[in-house]
């Protein structure tokens, strides 16, 4: 896996709306970098809404969070309108992103793994979580985290 201290790599994919998304487009902001399993399960679901229901405190503390998963712009589409995401939802359909940041598969390799960076305001990674289960401590810990990196 990517190390704490390393540069975040840079990433080119497309959002709910079709339009690209560059994660360097947010270089000055603090960055929750998410990857999950699969739109609508019960762990990513109650995930994305932890971080809908705290996005307001993320914001505070200079930060836009993304999740990634290799569901299609229109899977997103649906999971985002239905519990009314605030943030954006890239698609990762080939697993290229998955496979830049070498998020790990669990359970012995059959699902894709739920990692969460914290990219800082000069993309350098400052924290990484790797839990499959426990998806709202994603939210936590990264929330943590942020509270003590400099605006």
């Amino acid at each position: 896996m990517l190390q704490v201290g390393q540069p975040a790599p840079d990433f080119t994919l497309n959002t709910t709306t079709g339009e690209k998304f560059q994660l360097s487009s947010l270089r000055g902001r603090h960055v929750v970098l998410y990857f999950y399993p699969k739109d609508d399960t019960p762990g990513c679901t109650a995930q994305a809404c932890s971080f809908r229901d705290q996005y307001e405190d993320f914001k505070d503390l200079g930060a836009e969070v993304v999740g990634i998963s290799s569901d299609s712009e229109k899977s997103h589409q649906k999971f985002t309108a239905k519990h009314n995401l605030p943030f954006q939802l890239l698609a990762d359909e080939k697993g290229d992103v998955r496979k830049l940041y070498e998020v790990p598969r669990a359970l012995l390799g059959l699902l894709p793994g739920r990692v969460t960076y914290v990219i800082d305001n000069k993309g350098i990674i400052r924290y990484i979580f790797n839990s499959l289960s426990g998806a709202t401590d994603h939210v936590r810990k990264t929330k943590e985290v942020l509270e003590g990196l400099p605006a």
